[in-house]
């Protein structure tokens, strides 16, 4: 280590670190205020701005949202304008869309009463609420190191050193990361952040659950002719593109007077190596029923993102000693609604009243068990509950049966308040369900338009990410000989089809013969959205934090 980088960091105490600004984070920060306004309270976020790396469908449920600041349809310039006024289901073949009876949804799937918009711009207004209350929020900051004590417990974080080059030694411009301390860390990074993969690991924090399940959310931002605009439309689709036996589906949100929200969720277990979930998004916008509406439209904006589906019994313990995890960093999206910004909002609030307590009682880094009790009796658990079984049903029986058979359980519970398949186990996680190249049926796709379809390159590029060039890179290769030596044979290197953002490729040093194959990491394309750290087969790949403010700068998503 260089005699800069061995240099102490700066260190600044607070009563709550948190780690990640979006509405988990926010909400936590915002109730701490609102119950102690004296608390010091600090909130970092890796993006450039808050709501920089925010990516959401959506459709936003305002139920938290309402507790936890009850006027806010009433400011003078709310985040959230357009309601949800007409659901339709449909069922995809190549050619015809079916739509599903409305009478046949369950009653919770029903979305009237919730807001179509942007989660970014609603993250936004959140940070000016906390900032107005007091927060320190610093964007433009990862949180890059977990501080531990000396009973094991964590006092803190520290931030990412930045300023320093590809060779791993310090640049000019080096400045040390800082360390931020507190009585309480709550950590609310989103999908399998990489503090949270740490703290699950190092706590087993998921002994005795399930696996951890996971999709790939996939979202253009589109505007569109006005005439075809229906504000408040909430449509939703399964089947074609993707065969029986692959999970997912799509959506399309129109809002404002002429904008729509479009985009495709692909369940990571599939099971086909040569699978491509970008591909098969722009595959499906090409399908009769959806392609008229972006005529002469013009696409805004570009993200992709993982998304927590195992639920409830996924959920890994949530509180350790010294802090608590909040928001789809514990895993509460509802994967049948598509929704989990309601939960991390609610979740966010609830551990910060568990976080008051324990002050009051004079205690600090220590467990907040309170907060692991309370979660599955709140507003989270009974959202949670009743859905717990449409995933592991949809993975087991494919999409047909499984979505009916999903249904069917959902009334029941309704109705009864239990399921006749009890509490399913998801079974193997996510890395595991791919097969050898040898056992499936090869896909291919076809070339982009240019103007309905497009490659992932013009997609990265109007996700406006950059990230600094000469920085190590931030995706890191356990065994660098895996991909090339095990991945590129049994299962053609699945990383150049599942990364959303070209970052992995293939090059050869013939490329006729396809001899001398090199497997190449294009870093600054990566938008974060963390899928090859979770489907990689071998697991061989560890995403963490780049330099604060790189990646993705999300506009309206």
């Amino acid at each position: 280590m260089s005699s800069e980088l061995a240099q102490p960091r700066e260190s600044m105490d607070f009563d709550v670190v948190i780690v990640g600004g979006g509405p988990a984070g926010l909400a936590a920060a915002i109730r701490l205020k609102q119950l102690q306004p004296d608390l010091a309270v600090v909130l970092i976020e890796k993006g450039s701005e808050l709501g920089a790396h925010i990516l959401s469908g959506a459709i936003i449920d305002p139920a938290p949202l309402d507790a936890l600041l009850p006027g806010w349809r009433e400011d003078k310039d709310p985040p959230l304008r357009t309601g949800v006024n007409a659901d339709e289901f449909f069922w995809l073949t190549e050619r015809r869309a079916v739509r599903l009876p409305h009478f046949l949804m369950p009653k919770l799937m029903s979305n009237h009463g919730a807001f179509i918009g942007s989660l970014g711009n609603l993250v936004r207004w959140l940070g000016a609420k906390a900032e107005a209350l007091g927060v320190d929020v610093f964007p433009g900051f990862a949180g890059a190191e977990l501080l531990f004590g000396p009973r094991g417990e964590v006092l803190g974080v520290a931030t990412g050193d930045m300023g320093i080059g590809r060779d791993g030694l310090p640049k000019d411009s080096l400045t040390r990361g800082i360390e931020l301390r507190g009585k309480y860390v709550l950590i609310a990074e989103g999908a399998h952040g990489s503090l949270a993969k740490k703290l699950i690991a190092h706590f087993r924090l998921s002994e005795g659950r399930e696996p951890q399940k996971f999709g790939l959310g996939l979202k253009e931002l589109w505007q569109i002719d006005k005439a075809l605009c229906r504000p408040g439309l909430a449509r939703h689709s399964f089947g074609w593109p993707l065969d029986d036996s692959t999970g997912g589906g799509s959506f399309l949100y129109h809002f404002d007077e002429d904008h729509v929200s479009v985009g495709f969720v692909v369940h990571l277990n599939y099971a086909n190596p040569t699978l491509s979930p970008f591909d098969e998004f722009q595959r499906f916008k090409t399908h009769p029923s959806v392609a008229p509406l972006f005529e002469g439209a013009r696409r805004i904006s570009y993200g992709a993102r993982a998304i927590t589906e195992g639920g409830w019994q996924s959920v890994p313990k949530l509180a350790f000693p010294g802090g608590a995890l909040i928001g789809c960093a514990a895993g509460f999206v509802n994967v049948p609604r598509i929704k989990g910004s309601h939960n991390a909002i609610a979740s966010g609030a609830l551990a910060a009243e568990h976080v008051i307590e324990a002050l009051g009682q004079g205690r600090a880094n220590d467990e907040l068990s309170a907060y692991e009790a309370a979660w599955r009796g709140s507003v989270i658990g009974r959202d949670l509950f009743p859905v717990r079984n449409v995933k592991p049903l949809w993975s087991k029986f494919g999409t047909i049966k499984g979505i009916g058979l999903g249904g069917i359980d959902m009334w029941l519970n309704t109705l009864t308040g239990h399921s006749p398949f009890g509490t399913m186990a998801h079974g193997k996680p996510d890395h595991a369900c791919l097969k050898p190249l040898a056992e499936g049926q090869p896909l291919a796709y076809g070339k982009p338009d240019g103007r309905l379809t497009f490659d992932r390159l013009s997609s990265v590029f109007i996700s406006n990410t950059n990230h600094e060039e000469d920085q190590p890179i931030h995706l890191r290769l356990k065994d660098p000989s895996i991909p090339i030596a095990y991945n590129l044979p049994v299962y053609g290197e699945p990383a150049r089809l599942y990364c959303p953002a070209g970052v992995y490729e293939l090059t050869y040093a013939d490329e006729a013969q396809k001899s001398d194959p090199r497997f190449v990491i294009n870093a600054q394309n990566c938008v974060h959205c963390k899928t090859c750290d979770i489907k990689d087969p071998a697991q061989n790949i560890d995403w963490t934090p780049p330099e604060g403010g790189g990646g993705p700068n999300y506009p309206n998503m």
